[in-house]
């Protein structure tokens, strides 16, 4: 018996420690528990406070932006109304300004139909009675006599600078290289100019231009030598023929031709010569071929002041048609 109950007391003993160790750990998970709800509220109600925080502040800018819309719209509204009312003053005041004008006008036109121009009294001339004629317009009868006379302006002579004087050689664009022989004045329509005489010796013409309108015929100076080097180059250089129609490529050669500019011809030379293994041009080629090189070789030779042999064998042999027979003749 007494060693049931020393068993039993055991037991209870075990029972209570069992009692105790989970007791103490309950304990300990409510406060592990507790503290963790404790750190779950914290941080929600920081949350909570923060997000109310930002609604506020976005409640406050979304309320300082619609004030601010407002007072916008308000301005603008009053400027719109100002610029109404200003529109509005000004039709008023054109309104009155037409208003009187019409009224002015309407006066004068009264004015005029009030005034009536007196009848003339009739004179009855009675045997014997002398008439006053104090009555009458005295500028009817002592009427002045007046001379119209018609005066004819002489139109004054314009003093334009002369860039050309006598014997001098000048290159027309649709001529070519010719001499200035004279410098006459001569009446056109009342009016004096002044005017170049231009010879062109292998044309037998001659050309007359005012003094004042050389700028307009693109009348200039013979080429100066060191510019006649750089056509030299121009003309060794290989041709630049353009695949296109013939026709088209001869308008624009032609063109070229008749501008008046050396470096132009000195193209239109390089483009259409050819020398002994190229083949033969045509007769149209042939024809712009010659009125280039004969125009271009003349300003050459008046340039450099050499014979035209000399002028002819030195463009020959640049353009390697010094062993050609039928090479071109001076134009």
């Amino acid at each position: 018996m007494k060693k049931e109950k020393i068993n039993k007391s055991k037991k209870n003993v075990s029972i209570k420690k069992v009692n105790k160790k989970t007791a103490a750990k309950e304990k300990i998970v409510t406060k592990k528990v507790a503290k963790k709800t404790a750190v779950k509220n914290e941080a929600t109600k920081k949350k909570v406070v923060k997000k109310t925080a930002v609604k506020n502040v976005a409640t406050k800018k979304k309320v300082a932006k619609k004030k601010v819309s407002k007072k916008t719209v308000v301005k603008k509204k009053v400027v719109k109304k100002k610029v109404v009312k200003k529109k509005v003053v000004k039709k008023k005041v054109a309104k009155k300004k037409s208003v009187a004008k019409k009224k002015i006008k309407i006066e004068k036109e009264k004015k005029k139909e009030i005034i009536i121009k007196p009848k003339k009294k009739r004179i009855i001339s009675l045997p014997g009675v002398q008439h006053k004629r104090t009555h009458l317009n005295p500028s009817h009868w002592q009427a002045k006599k007046t001379k119209k006379i018609l005066e004819i302006k002489d139109i004054k002579e314009k003093k334009v600078k002369k860039i050309f004087s006598t014997k001098d050689y000048v290159v027309y664009p649709t001529h070519g290289v010719g001499q200035v022989i004279d410098i006459e004045k001569r009446e056109v329509v009342g009016q004096k100019l002044e005017m170049y005489v231009i010879e062109f010796p292998n044309m037998d013409m001659l050309v007359r231009v005012p003094v004042d309108k050389t700028k307009l015929n693109n009348l200039r100076k013979v080429s100066r030598p060191g510019k006649i080097q750089n056509i030299f180059k121009i003309l060794t250089e290989k041709a630049r023929i353009k695949r296109t129609m013939w026709s088209r490529r001869a308008q624009e050669y032609d063109q070229k031709i008749n501008s008046g500019e050396i470096e132009q011809m000195a193209e239109v030379v390089r483009d259409l010569n050819r020398a002994d293994s190229q083949a033969e041009q045509s007769y149209s080629e042939r024809q712009l071929f010659e009125l280039a090189y004969g125009r271009l070789l003349k300003e050459i030779i008046v340039s450099l002041k050499i014979t035209d042999e000399a002028g002819k064998k030195k463009v020959d042999k640049l353009l390697g048609r010094d062993k050609i027979e039928n090479a071109p003749l001076v134009i």
